[in-house]
């Protein structure tokens, strides 16, 4: 028995690996010595049953050690078989040489001159961040405010003046109403003397009437006895121009009278005639006068509340201006990690200067190099898979982009030029690859298996 084992192996010619060939010859010893504690030992007889009337021939002695070695070439040429095939499936597969997990790089630039004056959340590059956080924070001492400085001023300057025109306004409006009550007092006295004298033309025309009509009586009379000679021509041309005398004073009392009527009516209108008038008496006038005044200071106060909201937008909005222009939060747009930290505080940056540089893990995708026969059979949306080296679960996924041979884009956070084994390079997106908050694995290797029989529809 111990000859037998050590005998060499017959060799193996399968195409394998040395160390496929090693395990397996190994296992194929462990199964021997298994075996060999499990049969009897060449040497101990085989017990047979004895028959008087027909007696056997002898076994030969080395059928036994044939037939096990045969068992034991068998089982080598399994293991051989079934170790060979993994790489040889890896090989039969289209699949990438080389494979990381990748994603977008986000920068950060600062909007403004300043100092950076708040610390980032974390001191190491991998800080767990998400979209709205403040990162960092910059304030410029140096703003520019001055027309900041000028509205406030002409804010103090109307608030001011406001007081003052709305006491101006007050006082006219009190005069106004003074002269108002004066002049409607006048148009009262004026209308109740025209109608005095109107009353009294009245009178003068009744007495001009009654003196008419005596007159004419007196010449009726006169033409009567002047016939008889008792009346002389003389009397009789008297007593005729007394009778005309008195019919043209009765006929000046009526347009006296008349125009009297027209005053009157004019009076009530507010409108004021005579030799010693003009259309508007002094109080009059200066009411209207007043009146206007009055007019003029409320549309200035008018105008002056006006501008004093105007004012005060606008300094709200200069003044948010002037915060945005003087300090400024540095928010992170996406969740993700800190990728790079550019900047320190206490730190003088300018505006537009990069500040950090962020990983987008929300769209992490896997970036790939294949070999020029995979890149030519490769196509938009077909099937793929991720399988990392650390033995974890394959993820699925589909060709989002095929450079080739072209330059890489610049946005990732690892360089596609980096996996330099094969120039042809691929991204596949993964939809499923979790790479939020702590679990970015962004730099995790593996390889990408693709379906080039399906794709995507």
């Amino acid at each position: 028995m111990n000859q037998e084992q050590q005998k060499p192996v017959p060799e193996d010619h399968t195409s394998v690996s040395k160390d496929e060939e090693s395990g397996a010859r190994g296992l194929q010893r462990d199964l021997q010595d298994r075996q060999d504690r499990l049969q009897p030992a060449d040497d101990e007889p085989v017990s047979e049953p004895v028959n008087d009337s027909a007696p056997h021939p002898e076994a030969p002695a080395g059928s036994g050690r044939w037939v096990r070695r045969l068992l034991k070439v068998g089982i080598g040429l399994a293991l051989v078989a079934i170790f060979g095939w993994l790489p040889l499936k890896a090989v039969l597969q289209t699949s990438s040489v080389e494979a990381v997990v990748n994603a977008r790089i986000v920068t950060l630039r600062s909007p403004i001159d300043g100092t950076v004056s708040a610390k980032p959340q974390s001191s190491t590059q991998l800080s767990v961040v998400h979209e709205g956080d403040t990162i960092l924070h910059v304030v410029n001492a140096r703003g520019d405010r001055v027309r900041l400085d000028d509205l406030r001023r002409q804010m103090s300057r109307m608030e001011n003046e406001r007081p003052s025109l709305a006491a101006k306004l007050a006082a006219a409006e009190t005069s106004q109403q003074d002269l108002a009550r004066q002049a409607a007092q006048f148009r009262d006295g004026r209308i109740l003397q025209l109608e005095a004298r109107i009353a009294e033309i009245q009178t003068a025309i009744e007495a001009a009437a009654a003196r008419r009509e005596e007159a004419t009586a007196a010449v009726e009379r006169a033409s009567s006895l002047i016939k008889s000679g008792s009346v002389s021509t003389v009397e009789m041309a008297r007593l005729t121009r007394e009778q005309a005398i008195a019919h043209q004073t009765e006929i000046g009392a009526q347009r006296r009278l008349d125009a009297a009527k027209v005053e009157l009516t004019a009076a009530r209108n507010g409108t004021y005639l005579g030799d010693s008038y003009n259309d508007r008496p002094s109080s009059v006038q200066r009411e209207e006068e007043m009146r206007q005044r009055v007019s003029d200071l409320r549309a200035d106060l008018v105008h002056s509340d006006a501008e004093i909201d105007w004012l005060t937008h606008e300094i709200a909005s200069e003044q948010l201006h002037y915060i945005n222009r003087a300090e400024a939060d540095i928010k992170a747009p996406v969740a993700g990690r800190i990728w790079e930290m550019m900047t320190s505080p206490g730190e003088d940056v300018r505006a537009g200067q990069p500040l950090l540089k962020l990983l987008d893990c929300t769209g992490a995708v896997v970036t790939a190099n294949v070999t020029e026969g995979v890149y030519n059979r490769l196509r938009l949306g077909e099937r793929a898979s991720f399988e990392p080296n650390d033995g974890s679960a394959s993820i699925k996924g589909e060709i989002a982009n095929l450079t080739g041979a072209s330059g890489a884009p610049a946005n990732l956070a690892i360089n596609p030029d980096a996996l330099n084994k094969e120039p042809y390079r691929v991204t596949v997106s993964m939809p499923e690859l979790d790479t939020t908050g702590k679990d970015c694995v962004v730099g995790r290797t593996g390889r990408v298996v693709f379906n080039t029989d399906a794709a995507k529809s």
